[in-house]
């Protein structure tokens, strides 16, 4: 079961008449929400500049006398932005708990993230049929399931007619395209089915250099036990903290890795080696996957998945400047 549900947010405010008034999230939850997201943060070594951020942001809503639900109502997440000590991060998390009362975010730091739940939430695909599509397509994200809807995978799959496949797609357009928090996820699909000339918002998101650098790092901290563990709620029924979580930073980009916890991951044995990486910008947010490639030119190396190309040429590009470097020093000691 998938607690509290999702509602997928258009963060311009548009869709603030959609929330029924009595089940309006009150200043005091969202205080206490955000106030939990900071002591878990700081429980599992993030920066303490974004810590205090969280906790200057539920210090500023505790003692606020407006509903932020009406704010976000009226305004959207501007509006929610524009009061101090909130930036479009955090307002981006406000506009989320004022539609389905829970926080992505908070999910993730407590080890609670389910593929199946998200994409449940698709018009004409149920629980069932969500299971379905993560185990015997691989899908983990919206993303991947809009991928899986145009290349004829998901329309091959029992019970999944054309007419069926073509609303899926209608509507998983219309959630990505207005969604802040997909758009940046969205980027790699859309430039790799020649999508530059719709009149797209896209986001920026790390290199795979950066991509592949936290990676690392979260590997080195795994192997030599440096890191936090969390419990996982799912697929852990002995509540052990087995789950290393890294929180870190590069440039602007707050970045948090952790193994996969999927039934996939588990199904095929790859907890220890596919690493998830969640990164965050000024309200936008987006996920990857890396993992060891396992044919072609990159065989064995790590590589960002749906990201091919750009580590061909980012690893083409360290052998060259390894090997320049190289001369270099040979044409020193000569």
């Amino acid at each position: 079961m998938c607690a509290g549900g999702y509602y997928w947010l258009s963060f311009d405010g548009k869709r603030g008449s959609r929330i029924v008034a009595e089940h309006l999230i009150t200043n005091p939850e969202i205080t206490e929400i955000l106030e939990r997201v900071a002591d878990l943060l700081e429980a599992q070594d993030a920066n303490r500049y974004r810590v205090r951020a969280y906790r200057m942001a539920a210090k500023t809503i505790q003692h606020h006398e407006a509903p932020l639900s009406e704010i976000f109502s009226e305004g959207g997440v501007e509006a929610i932005a524009g009061l101090p000590t909130i930036g479009r991060t955090i307002a981006a998390h406000v506009a989320e708990l004022v539609h389905r009362r829970g926080l992505t975010l908070l999910d993730r730091l407590e080890g609670e993230v389910s593929p199946e739940c998200l994409l449940a939430t698709v018009p004409g695909i149920g629980p069932k049929f969500a299971a379905r599509i993560h185990h015997e397509l691989s899908v983990d994200t919206l993303e991947d399931l809009e991928a899986a809807a145009h290349d004829e995978r998901l329309e091959r799959l029992s019970g999944f007619g054309p007419r069926r496949v073509r609303a899926i797609r209608e509507e998983l357009a219309s959630i990505l395209g207005r969604s802040a928090r997909h758009r940046a996820r969205r980027r790699a699909w859309l430039e790799s089915h020649g999508a530059q000339g719709r009149n797209e918002h896209i986001v920026s998101r790390p290199d795979v250099a950066t991509l592949l650098d936290v990676d690392a790092e979260y590997r080195d901290g795994v192997a030599k036990e440096r890191l936090r563990y969390i419990t996982p709620r799912r697929f852990n029924p002995e509540h052990k903290a087995w789950l290393p979580v890294l929180h870190t930073e590069r440039d602007d980009w707050h970045l948090t890795a952790l193994f996969s916890n999927t039934a996939r991951a588990h199904e095929l044995g790859r907890t220890k080696e596919w690493v998830v990486i969640f990164y965050a910008y000024d309200g936008d947010e987006g996920q990857c996957t890396i993992v060891n490639e396992t044919h072609g030119p990159l065989l064995g190396r790590r590589v960002v998945r749906g990201r091919e190309p750009e580590c061909r040429e980012h690893y083409a590009w360290n052998a060259h400047s390894s090997s320049h470097a190289a001369g270099a020093t040979v044409g020193l000691d000569c």
